[in-house]
């Protein structure tokens, strides 16, 4: 173990990092990878990553210390045995003095001190959106995780309220790093986004909607929306594997005959998501409940002008840059739309607000953050008693 006067040795449970090309190689995979390549820059501890992906043996970081299983983690029933069977041993064995989960799981007996990401509670405030193994997975992990952990690091303060009020966790054991924006995402130069539309066949002028489709991202009432704008030179783009539950979208198109008017990109590789966003007139994005939510910050760092609901941690990240509606309010999302598509002014000057609002969010601030809580669990003696114990003041949430 690490002295005062050593730098401490942290390994991070990397075992979600999917370098498949697929919706599963989003979000959370590109916070782990964030924090494996900025982390080094930003501390001096040491920093080891266990990986479960055999691919990820061909994948390197500056400074990180890369640990493959012995066995391909992939699938959640190997990914779980790992994580709780042999990753305590494999803690112990490499002197680790703090241990990260960077998704939401803890070892439920964990011999080093600990933080743990929690990215947001949807499973707990729209159970109907999970399948049923899912969600009541991930409500057992992380409600013991989150009572276990030396600290608690949430993507936006949103997300840390939640974790206060819906797990009862102490306030000064929860704190904020938000994510942040990679540098591709930026404004590219006209050639190469025209050429971009020209191969993919896309029109000049089309909304724009990245997601996963499943219930929560609230895409029905987005087509709904716009349908209402009646008749249009604008192509509604969703981009976005399918996630589950995703029918009601499709029988929503069919219901509104917008065959020829709404399309489905399907996986948009991360690689071509700036081009998309810079040929976007409008991007738009009324989910329910996010966690953080990144494509409104990455479509702004592209100068896209953005429309988002005014849900959850969504004002957190879009500001006064961007227009935010009530995602429930159908005609309010038309009518925003309208506004953007219709005023160049508007758009003009919502581009550039998110130009600005998109240059505060960085991994680069987002490692440090997280850096600045190891440092604090580290400079505390290790706990002597369990957190065991149920907290007091956690909401009843099983419903």
């Amino acid at each position: 173990m690490a002295t005062q006067s050593e730098p401490a040795h942290i390994a991070l449970n990397a075992h979600l990092l999917s370098l498949s090309d697929s919706y599963r190689g989003a979000g959370i995979h590109r916070y782990i990878r964030a924090l494996l390549e900025h982390l080094p820059q930003t501390s001096p501890h040491r920093f080891t990553a266990y990986l479960g992906d055999p691919r990820a043996g061909d994948v390197g970081w500056t400074g990180v210390n890369a640990r493959l299983a012995p066995f391909a983690t992939v699938s959640p029933p190997a990914r779980i045995l790992w994580e709780q069977l042999l990753q305590p041993m494999r803690l112990l064995r490499d002197d680790v003095d703090l241990v990260h989960g960077p998704a939401y799981a803890l070892p439920l007996v964990c011999p080093t001190q600990s933080a743990v990401t929690v990215h947001d509670l949807s499973f707990f405030l729209y159970p109907e959106t999970f399948n049923r193994a899912n969600r009541l997975y991930l409500r057992a992990i992380t409600r013991w995780s989150v009572r276990r952990a030396d600290a608690v690091i949430a993507v936006s303060e949103h997300t840390r309220q939640d974790v206060i009020r819906l797990l009862g966790v102490p306030a000064d054991r929860v704190h904020v790093a938000p994510n942040g924006v990679d540098p591709d995402f930026r404004p590219l130069p006209e050639h190469d986004v025209q050429s971009f539309r020209e191969r993919h066949k896309l029109p000049q002028s089309f909304i724009l909607c990245i997601s996963t489709i499943e219930p929560r991202k609230n895409l029905t009432t987005l087509i709904r929306a716009y349908a209402a704008l009646g008749k249009t030179d604008h192509v509604l783009i969703i981009g976005g594997g399918r996630g589950w539950r995703y029918q009601d979208v499709f029988d929503t198109v069919d219901e509104l005959e917008l065959h020829d008017r709404v399309r489905f990109s399907g996986f948009i590789r991360h690689r071509d998501l700036p081009l998309w966003y810079n040929a976007a007139e409008v991007f738009v994005f009324p989910s329910i409940y996010e966690g953080f939510g990144l494509p409104p910050l990455e479509a702004m760092a592209c100068g896209t002008p953005v429309i988002a609901s005014n849900a959850s941690s969504l004002p957190e990240v879009v500001g006064r840059a961007g227009v935010q509606v009530n995602p429930t309010d159908v005609d309010a999302l038309a009518e925003a739309i309208h506004r953007v598509i219709t005023d160049s002014g508007l758009a003009t000057s919502m581009a550039e607000r998110g130009l600005s609002r998109a240059g505060r969010f960085s991994w680069q601030a987002s490692a440090e953050r997280t850096a600045a809580v190891y440092d604090a669990v580290l400079a505390r003696p290790a706990p002597t008693q369990s957190r065991l114990e149920e907290p007091e003041g956690g909401a009843d949430v099983n419903r």
